[in-house]
């Protein structure tokens, strides 16, 4: 039986969620499970998630990290993969994962992302995308960049790692609203290299659809500066507006 458990934390996700698992739902080989913690939606989301027959867990307070946590502390398998509800994966995902965490060098990894939404790919967002996960640890953390391994991975590009591993730094830190996936790359530095696989994933476009290309161009060169000189998360946070 494949090792990787899916985790999905979610809000009001009614309007992606069905799509991400029907994507989900033939994977080859299929996910030990898939477990969806929902923050309080208001929406259909929980309803969606019940219909598709995966697990779903109420989480008693919202955040991506308490409840990507929560969904941590529930799932069985010995890789932990952590999704966007508006993020579709390929159909050899668990495979991909596996093989990559058989290099005991590694300790966490992710996908290339690809910003898409209804009529357009935004090619030029992606790429910034793309290749901040290699300046950004190499501007701000060069030691860790060129003794460690560092990569700097968000959460639109899929993030998986050991459960063990996962556990042993601390999991996610529930004090962060944001960048909490960029700090856990900063913990499991301690076991292993962080590797972006040359395999892209689709994510929705909808906060650069409602922000337009420059100013969420702006507000993620803007959020990852101040974070790297250490402004705090929770400052940070009210320039990041929910879209959904």
């Amino acid at each position: 039986m494949a090792q990787v458990s899916i985790i999905i934390p979610t809000l009001n996700e009614a309007s992606c969620l069905e799509r991400t698992l029907r994507y989900l739902s033939i994977l080859n080989p299929p996910a030990r499970e898939i477990v969806v913690v929902d923050g309080g939606s208001q929406d259909e989301t929980v309803a969606i998630a019940h219909q598709a027959g995966v697990t779903v867990v109420a989480a008693q307070y919202q955040g991506r990290s308490v409840q990507m946590n929560l969904g941590a502390t529930v799932a069985t398998g010995e890789i932990l993969c952590f999704l966007h509800a508006d993020t579709l994966v390929p159909d050899d995902l668990v495979t991909v994962i596996e093989t990559t965490l058989t290099d005991p060098a590694i300790a966490c990894g992710g996908f290339i992302s690809l910003m898409q939404g209804t009529h357009v790919t935004r090619w030029s967002v992606s790429l910034h995308n793309y290749l901040k996960t290699y300046y950004a640890p190499l501007f701000f953390r060069p030691h860790l960049f060129f003794f460690k391994g560092l990569r700097l991975l968000f959460g639109d590009q899929v993030m998986f790692c050991r459960r063990q591993d996962f556990w042993q730094c601390g999991g996610f830190d529930a004090a962060m609203p944001i960048m909490e996936e960029a700090d856990l790359c900063l913990k499991l530095t301690r076991y292993g290299r962080i590797r972006q696989v040359n395999r892209v994933v689709q994510s929705s476009d909808r906060r650069v659809a409602h922000w337009g290309v420059w100013k969420a161009t702006f507000i993620y060169l803007s959020i990852g500066f101040l974070w790297g000189i250490g402004v705090s998360a929770t400052n940070l946070k009210r320039f990041y507006e929910e879209v959904r």
